[in-house]
C-alpha cells in the first residue's frame, strides 16, 4: 500500500487544497487542521470549525476526504474529528473578557417577536454545542423570564475574585439575566434613561458570565438610550434585525438597521430575521398563508446588502411554547427547523465578520 512512505507533510499539502467555503482561504492557512496521526492504512486528524453551528460541516468533511484520496492515496482510510472553537474579534475593555461574541437583537417596533426570536436562537445555538447567554435589556417590558419559565426565580449573589457578583439564572443550559428577575412581576418600574443605563451596566459589570461563545442582547423596540449605552459599554460583534413582512414593520426595521450603520456607531449588521413570515395551520403543515405580506424581510436584506438569516413561520405552537416557558426550538417540527437554520446562518455570519472585518471595539460617541 505504501502507507509507510506517507508523511504528515503529504496530508498537510493535500488539505491545503481544501477551502473554507465562507472565508475563502484553505484550512491549513486558517489553522483549522490539528492532531494529524498516521497509522497503518489510515490517517486521523481534527478539523477545528469556527462554530459548532456550522451548516457546512459535512461539505468540509467530504472535501477533506476527497483531497486526501486524490493527492495522497486513494485507499487511505480517513478519520476526521470535527470540533469547534468559536472565533472572536473583540478588543479592549475589562467587561466580559471571556465572552467571545456579543450580538444585539433589535427591532424598529414592538410586537414583532424579538424576544421570541432571541430565546429560540439561544436554544438553537446551545443545541449545536455553543455556550450561550442572554441579557434581557428591555428594562421596562422584560419577556425572557416568562419565555424560559423562570419568572419566579431570583439570581443569587456570590463572591468572585473578592467582588460580589450577580450569578445569572441558568435555564435549559442558557445563562440569563433580566430586570424581570429583580423586580416584582406586578410592579412596573418607572425608568428614566440614566437609571436604565445603570441597570444595563450592572448586567455587564456586576454579573458573572464566565465563558460564553455568544451573548445575545434582547433590546427594547426602537432606538433609545439603551441602544446607545450598549455600544458604548461593550464591543458589540454585530446586530440582528427582527421584522415582520408588514410595510409598517419594515419601515421601522429600516430605522433600526440604519442606527447600527451610522458612521459614529458602525456596528456590523449580521442580517435580518423575518418573523411571522407566513401562517401554517397545525392540521395543514404544508400550507403557507402570507397574511402579513410576502418577502418583506428578503427585500429589506437585499436593499441594504445584508443577509436574510431566516424566515420564521407563524404557528400556534410558538406562542404556546413561549407562554408555557419552554421555547419552541426545544421541540420537533417546523419551528425548531427554522430556528436551527437561522442559528446556523447567524453563526456563519459571525465567523465571516470576525475573519474579514475590523476588530470589534467599544463605540466612542460624541453627543
Amino acid at each position: 500500500m505504501g502507507d509507510l512512505k506517507i508523511k504528515k507533510e503529504d496530508i498537510i499539502r493535500a488539505l491545503s487544497t481544501v477551502q473554507e467555503p465562507d472565508l475563502k482561504k484553505d484550512l491549513v492557512t486558517l489553522n483549522m487542521i490539528k492532531d494529524i496521526e498516521l497509522g497503518i492504512g489510515e490517517v486521523r486528524f481534527t478539523v477545528v470549525l469556527t462554530t459548532p453551528a456550522c451548516p457546512l460541516k459535512e461539505r468540509i468533511r467530504k472535501e477533506c476526504e476527497e483531497a486526501i484520496h486524490t493527492h495522497v492515496d486513494a485507499d487511505l482510510k480517513v478519520n476526521i474529528n470535527m470540533t469547534a472553537d468559536v472565533t472572536s474579534n473583540r478588543m479592549g475593555g475589562t467587561l466580559l473578557p471571556e465572552v467571545k461574541n456579543i450580538i444585539a437583537i433589535a427591532s424598529g417596533k414592538g410586537g414583532v417577536g424579538k424576544s421570541t426570536v432571541t430565546a429560540n436562537l439561544a436554544i438553537a445555538l446551545k443545541q449545536a454545542g455553543a455556550k450561550v447567554g442572554i441579557i434581557d435589556a428591555d428594562i421596562s417590558g422584560p419577556s425572557i423570564p416568562v419565555m424560559f419559565g423562570a419568572e419566579d426565580m431570583q439570581p443569587m449573589v456570590g463572591e468572585v475574585g473578592g467582588k460580589n457578583m450577580i450569578q445569572p439564572i441558568m435555564q435549559y443550559g442558557i445563562k440569563m439575566i433580566s430586570m424581570g428577575f429583580l423586580t416584582p412581576q406586578d410592579s412596573p418600574v418607572p425608568w428614566r434613561g440614566p437609571m436604565a443605563t445603570q441597570a444595563l451596566r450592572q448586567f455587564f459589570a456586576d454579573t458573572f458570565w464566565g465563558e460564553l461563545d455568544y451573548l445575545l442582547i434582547d433590546l427594547p423596540p426602537g432606538t433609545s438610550d439603551i441602544h446607545l449605552s450598549l455600544v458604548q459599554l461593550v464591543p458589540v460583534t454585530g446586530a440582528v434585525i427582527v421584522t415582520t413582512p408588514q410595510k409598517v414593520a419594515l419601515a421601522d426595521a429600516t430605522k433600526g438597521l440604519m442606527f447600527f450603520r451610522q458612521a459614529q456607531i458602525n456596528v456590523p449588521v449580521l442580517g435580518v430575521i423575518e418573523n411571522m413570515a407566513y401562517f401554517t395551520p397545525a392540521e395543514l403543515p404544508d400550507n403557507k398563508y402570507f397574511i402579513f405580506g410576502k418577502d418583506g424581510g428578503k427585500e429589506l436584506a437585499q436593499k441594504y446588502e445584508t443577509e436574510l438569516l431566516g424566515e420564521i413561520p407563524l404557528v400556534q405552537s410558538i406562542r404556546e411554547a413561549g407562554d408555557d416557558g419552554r421555547p419552541a426550538a426545544m421541540n420537533d417540527g417546523i419551528i425548531a427547523e427554522a430556528f436551527k437554520n437561522a442559528a446556523e446562518a447567524l453563526a456563519r455570519q459571525v465567523a465571516i465578520r470576525n475573519a474579514t472585518q475590523d476588530k470589534t471595539t467599544r463605540v466612542e460617541v460624541k453627543v
